[in-house]
């Protein structure tokens, strides 16, 4: 056994003997997580705690959020690539990021929905220019990852995205966060004193839903301005393309937790201007990875809407919306609309179904266009379609949702409007 675990060590030694270490801008083939070989482009390259070299790497054709450091065994040093797209141009025909782990070729439209569900990011060249430079800066700023993992109360989770945490935080493989607080910290020592002295067992701000184990706080940007900045700084860690982490004074924020005996545990949240111009009711949305696929997302969308109906106002989610965000939001108005549409008959119009749910008309259009169930006729969208077609619809497609607001467990009321502001006479 010695003598093969030698003969091992010397080919290892012999294989990167023969060829020239990777540099930086350098691509290769690396064998990911699932085993298969794909190219990847070198981003940086660093010194691990045991001495070795560790290179960061950016798969071709994937989201970044699968970006990773890796080792040097990890990549064939014989397949390095003259041009990278002579091995990429075959992984949008055959693709092994599949949930049975096998390779298949799929069709141009399989594909647009693969990429959608697993947030492939458009090239550059497929961007108008504006768009393809601001895209470039935000990717120079975020490249790297530093951040490997996060220790969040009993979860250990994988990060997805760069997040601006403080220079002698940000560039830790692994962070520990106290799941009450949000305080995050260097060390499990830390991290262990701290969760025998912390107090806090729930967000702060004010309880405004529950329900058996669900409970939603509402928190205001301005009065708890340290504890929503983490907030940010940890879903940072799961969006690519959230900006907001200092300035949360404008915004309020909805914390969705799971309660037991030990304390309130944050599952996900969404924030809100308290004052959009552009009519939005939510600016921000995350479920936390292990909490993801459970309903709570929906939930989180249903509650926005929920707040505006009280408002008696009309919303809208910020745009633009992730790839991710639009199946969540389609998805959710498709529901509500057709439920309201198999209820009332085929002549209410755009703007009772925008009255009735406080989906912004746009929105309503837009997803009804989707469905081919209206048309526009003398100056307005109207439905055409008929009775049964609906019912059909209405039965294919309409799921009660495993997670429901109840309107009578919501203790919320429309925020009184602040008188504005006299400037003094000079």
């Amino acid at each position: 056994m010695a003598d093969l675990a030698r003969n091992n060590d010397a080919g290892k030694e012999n294989q990167e003997k023969s060829f020239p270490l990777p540099e930086i801008g350098d691509h290769y083939l690396v064998k990911r997580s699932d085993n298969a070989l794909h190219a990847a482009e070198i981003i940086q390259i660093r010194q691990n705690e045991s001495g070795g070299q560790e290179l960061y790497v950016h798969y071709e054709g994937f989201d970044r959020r699968l970006d990773e450091w890796v080792e040097l065994e990890r990549f064939d040093l014989s397949s390095k690539l003259e041009d990278p797209q002579s091995k990429t141009g075959e992984l949008t025909i055959l693709l092994t990021d599949f949930t049975d782990g096998t390779d298949r070729k799929i069709t141009r439209n399989q594909k647009r929905k693969h990429d959608e569900i697993n947030h492939v990011q458009k090239t550059f060249a497929e961007m108008d220019p504006t768009t393809a430079a601001l895209e470039k800066e935000h990717e120079a700023i975020t490249k790297i990852k530093y951040i490997d993992k996060i220790q969040f109360g009993k979860y250990e989770i994988d990060a997805w995205y760069f997040s601006p945490y403080p220079e002698e935080y940000g560039k830790l493989s692994k962070l520990w966060l106290c799941e009450f607080c949000l305080k995050y910290m260097k060390l499990e020592k830390s991290f262990r004193y701290h969760q025998s002295q912390c107090t806090w067992r729930h967000p702060p701000g004010k309880e405004i839903y529950r329900k058996g184990t669900i409970s939603v706080f509402e928190v205001d940007g301005k009065d708890w301005k340290i504890y929503c900045q983490n907030l940010c700084l940890l879903a940072k860690l799961f969006l690519d393309h959230k900006t907001l982490y200092f300035d949360v004074e404008p915004f309020m924020f909805y914390i969705l937790v799971e309660v037991d005996r030990y304390g309130c545990h944050l599952v996900g949240y969404f924030s809100k201007e308290k004052e959009s111009p552009d009519g939005n009711n939510l600016a921000c949305i995350l479920t936390l990875p292990p909490h993801q696929r459970k309903g709570y997302g929906k939930f989180l969308i249903a509650l926005s809407y929920e707040l505006s109906i009280i408002e008696g106002v009309v919303g809208s989610p910020e745009k633009p919306l992730s790839d991710l965000g639009k199946l969540s939001y389609r998805s959710y108005w498709t529901s509500v609309l057709l439920d309201c549409i198999h209820r009332l008959g085929v002549k209410v119009s755009m703007r009772e179904l925008e009255k009735m749910t406080s989906i912004s008309y746009t929105d309503v259009v837009s997803t009804l266009q989707s469905l081919n169930l209206i048309k526009y006729w003398k100056g307005s969208h109207i439905l055409c379609v008929t009775p049964r077609s609906i019912e059909e619809l209405h039965q294919k497609v309409h799921k009660r949702p495993t997670l429901t607001v109840e309107p009578n467990c919501l203790r919320w009321e429309k925020p009184t409007q602040r008188p504005p502001v006299k400037l003094a006479k000079r």
